[in-house]
């Protein structure tokens, strides 16, 4: 399947890298999106870890039912797995756009397993204009926390 048209946003933020880097958390390299003439939308998501390796994930899916903010989130979350393999799986709960204080906020809800007890985070990302990119950085907003702890803690 040809996705038309494709954009590939590399992540520029040098503050990001750093924190990163010094606390073991995951940092978005870039993203690709595209869709196809079907209305089918295909995100990958590039993560980094403080020591450089790099993991990508990717998630697909018609616009008209699941939009391309869950399909970005959803990327995001098999982009973590990856790069964690021990730890339990994430789901997506939910992704929305808010309006607050005259900015667009993205905020998601993600369930994870911590101990072997059901537990629920979230996460949220002011967007300047790209609400794609908002929604990855929420996904490692919510869970960058949890799998800089290791799947022990």
């Amino acid at each position: 399947m040809s996705l038309i048209p494709e954009r590939w946003t590399p992540d520029h933020d040098d503050d990001v890298g750093a924190a990163a880097s010094e606390s073991g958390r995951l940092r978005l390299v870039g993203y690709r999106c595209g869709r196809s003439p079907a209305s089918v939308c295909r995100v990958e998501v590039e993560l980094e870890d403080g020591a450089g390796n790099r993991t990508s994930g990717a998630a697909e899916g018609a616009l008209a039912f699941s939009g391309e903010l869950r399909i970005a989130a959803e990327a995001t979350l098999r982009a973590l797995e990856s790069a964690r393999p021990g730890l339990p799986r994430f789901d997506l709960l939910g992704v929305k756009t808010l309006r607050a204080f005259d900015a667009n906020v993205v905020i998601v809800a993600v369930a994870a397993q911590r101990l072997g007890v059901p537990t629920r985070l979230l996460g949220c990302v002011q967007s300047a204009g790209d609400l794609d990119r908002a929604a990855v950085l929420a996904v490692l907003d919510a869970t960058n926390r949890v799998c800089a702890l290791g799947p022990e803690r």
